[in-house]
């Protein structure tokens, strides 16, 4: 649609043909002009009161539709210099049905990016609902947690056969890899993070009670407990089993230095029995991540809310599960002594079972995971 103002007609000039045919409400005639060179056609004038000006003819006439324009007639300077505009413009004209066309085709291409975007959630959603389900149902499963325990033994006593079968100088075998200063360093740091959003979660969303939900994330203060002490513990026995020496060319020097403190202080070495504090760190939290996230299996089947948000936390801690189990395994092939391996796992593992499998059964404890969140089914004598 082109109006007055597109032609660069202004209202003086075009109200003087309203009364012609070319300029009826429903359909007027955009007027192109030129000057006149030899012999020009000029077709036969249109109004008594729209006479072409000396030395212009029709060119074209395209039809368009107009707005009323009052204003006078069009002078002899006005329009030529007008003609050569809309000679100038002619190619423009054209382009300006495709131009016209643009927020048409934005229009569908938001419709279709809006309905790409809506596909995409769908299929997130619908990934997260499924991979949630069958997580919960492994990790829920009495059996498959037996096997669990018997995989990271096998891990332990077995995965250091492998580094006669791999690669020396991967990225895992670097005590300074990416992993091992971010993750394995601070792997109860993540542990807490993690576990910690998905019990307060979970505990809350099925109880509603502070206090309730406050005593089960004691026992992520318990662990941290467990954490310390064993640290403590591991830097006791290699301080009691250790001995002070000097490197040299023609072998080692002792040094009578009475602990590790004042022979590191002195500028020499000090080497004792070293229980591996990270295989006993990744081993104590696998087991204790795969008790915590055994529970969401019960929380479904209860049909308690389990929205998007909670079940991406349960996701997230499914994955850092996995990834505690592969580092583990680079753990015992690439870093330590096996005996220090086999005793830190160990030590791990009777960590594990002090607490969840024999403490947390007790009525003064922190309380088992799951313990008094789902309500009991009444049991039903049967009477002969």
């Amino acid at each position: 649609m082109v109006g007055a103002k597109d032609t660069g007609l202004t209202g003086k000039d075009t109200d003087c043909c309203q009364d012609t045919y070319y300029h009826t409400p429903e359909a007027r005639t955009l007027l192109t002009w030129q000057t006149s060179t030899l012999a020009p056609y000029c077709p036969p004038s249109l109004s008594p009161t729209c006479q072409l000006p000396t030395g212009l003819c029709l060119v074209s006439a395209t039809p368009v539709t107009a707005y009323p324009c009052p204003g006078g007639p069009i002078s002899p300077s006005s329009a030529a210099q007008q003609s050569k505009q809309l000679v100038g413009r002619g190619g423009n004209m054209e382009r300006g049905l495709v131009v016209g066309a643009g927020p048409g085709a934005g229009a569908r291409i938001q419709v279709l990016l809006g309905c790409l975007v809506k596909v995409l959630l769908w299929v997130a959603s619908a990934l997260l609902y499924f991979g949630s389900e069958q997580a919960a149902r492994l990790l829920g499963s009495p059996c498959l947690r037996r096997l669990y325990h018997a995989w990271l033994a096998a891990v332990v006593i077995f995965g250091p056969l492998l580094q006669f079968h791999v690669n020396p100088r991967t990225i895992f075998a670097s005590h300074g890899n990416f992993f091992n200063i971010k993750f394995v360093n601070s792997a109860w740091g993540w542990t807490c993070t993690f576990l910690g959003g998905f019990v307060l979660l979970v505990v809350f969303l099925a109880t509603r009670r502070v206090a309730v939900t406050a005593r089960h994330l004691s026992r992520l203060v318990v662990g941290a407990a467990v954490w310390r002490g064993a640290g403590r513990a591991f830097l006791l026995i290699e301080d009691l089993t250790g001995s002070c020496f000097e490197p040299l060319p023609q072998g080692l020097l002792l040094h009578e230095l009475p602990d590790r403190r004042s022979c590191l202080a002195a500028g020499h070495q000090w080497r004792g029995y070293t229980v591996s504090s990270h295989t006993f760190l990744l081993t104590f939290c696998c087991l204790l991540m795969a008790e915590e996230a055994a529970v969401f299996a019960k929380y479904l089947a209860h049909g308690l809310p389990a929205g998007a948000p909670l079940r991406l936390v349960f996701l997230l801690n499914v994955l850092l599960l996995g990834l505690w189990n592969f580092l583990l395994l680079c753990t015992v092939i690439y870093f330590h002594q096996y005996t220090h391996k086999v005793v830190g796992a160990a030590v791990g593992t009777f960590a594990w079972y002090l607490t969840y499998g024999s403490w947390y059964h007790q009525p003064w404890s922190p309380g088992s995971p799951g313990h008094g969140l789902f309500p009991r089914p009444h049991s039903s004598r049967k009477h002969n």
